[in-house]
């Protein structure tokens, strides 16, 4: 089984997703500035998997840092966790995971009477929180992919929108964990992948972890999904996500909106597979979750070739906000939050 990232005594290990299908390739990091690109190019993609690369990559920057007292460690603690959050916007994991080792951080200086021989103790603890995180992550999938299983057909295709597997995490997936799960219990599903333009996470990414977990699996491109829905085919829709807000409303990749509002139509339950990190409570609805705007030539080119005319514009938001109101349940390893997620949501953390 390929690993999306981890740490190594040499730097942050990932797998470069941008190269896949064609090739699998590995790359190691040893500075945070690499990571934070990788984080914004697409090496690693996906909010859980963001979350963990910050994690490290906040690891990584102070066990490199020349800090000669506390202000200083201050000082590059500081620079590293704000190079990291400027990468990706939308995912809020990006910056639960940041926090979460600015907390541990902070403990760490505090126990060690914040002086610089023992600052070897604060850069061992970050280091301890990152694969921790890690961990975690894993097992949080696992844990939904247990809570969701139930919600699959028992037999039939189940159509996804973008990758919210193994690679979009630590390891398992959200979306795809829930398959695996539903498929481990013995269930015989079959997947509808749509591609997901522009960047084709669906095309490349899904298709090539599901082959590898002999799970069936079709392509189809993006403006396929109402068809097969309309033919009767469908027995479910299930994505990941990279934020949601307090009352259920949910940023996904571009593309998803549409997907569930064809899902509503053709009366096919939408579930949104997330962990409790990507929840966001601070926030009442998915109007203030912000968008990135990515450049224009991943729409006008695809590997390097011009698919539109020069110098005729192009957008891309990268994420759109799908309205609670056609989302049948959201999947957290706390278990399934059903409307009203203004309550059942805040349910799950309390609980």
């Amino acid at each position: 089984m390929f690993k999306t990232i981890e740490w190594t005594n040499d730097g942050v290990r990932m797998i470069d997703q941008t190269k896949l299908p064609s090739e699998e390739i590995y790359r190691t990091y040893t500075d945070y500035r690499e990571v934070a690109e990788a984080i914004r190019s697409l090496v690693i993609r996906g909010a859980p998997a963001i979350g963990v690369a910050a994690a490290m990559g906040v690891a990584l920057g102070i066990k490199h840092s020349a800090a000669r007292d506390e202000a200083e460690l201050r000082a590059d603690f500081e620079k590293i966790a704000d190079t990291l959050a400027r990468t990706r916007p939308t995912a809020v994991n990006l910056f639960w995971a940041i926090k979460r080792m600015r907390d541990t951080f902070e403990r760490a200086l505090s126990s060690c009477q914040h002086e610089p021989s023992g600052f070897g103790k604060v850069r061992a603890a970050l280091e301890k929180e990152a694969q921790r995180i890690l961990a975690e992550d894993i097992a949080i999938n696992e844990a939904m992919g247990r809570h969701g299983a139930d919600l699959m057909p028992d037999a039939g295709i189940v159509l996804t929108h973008c990758n919210a597997g193994a690679l979009a995490t630590a390891g398992y997936g959200t979306a795809l964990g829930v398959i695996r799960a539903a498929v481990a219990c013995g269930k015989k599903l079959q997947v509808f992948a749509d591609e997901t333009r522009p960047f084709l996470q669906g095309a490349r990414l899904t298709a090539w972890e599901l082959a590898k977990d002999q799970i069936p699996v079709t392509v189809i491109t993006d403006n396929m999904a109402g068809h097969f829905m309309h033919q009767g085919g469908i027995g479910a829709v299930i994505v990941g996500a990279d934020r949601i807000a307090a009352n259920g409303d949910t940023a996904n990749k571009i593309g998803t909106y549409s997907v569930a509002v064809l899902a509503k139509e053709n009366g096919i339950p939408f579930y949104v597979a997330a962990p409790l990190s990507t929840i966001d409570l601070s926030l009442a609805s998915g109007e203030q979750i912000p968008i990135e705007e990515r450049s224009s030539a991943e729409v006008t080119q695809l590997a390097g070739v011009s698919l539109a005319p020069a110098g005729v514009p192009a957008r891309h938001p990268a994420f759109d906000v799908t309205p609670q109101r056609y989302i049948s349940a959201i999947i957290t390893e706390k278990g399934v939050a059903r409307a009203p997620f203004s309550d059942s949501l805040r349910a799950l953390f309390a609980g």
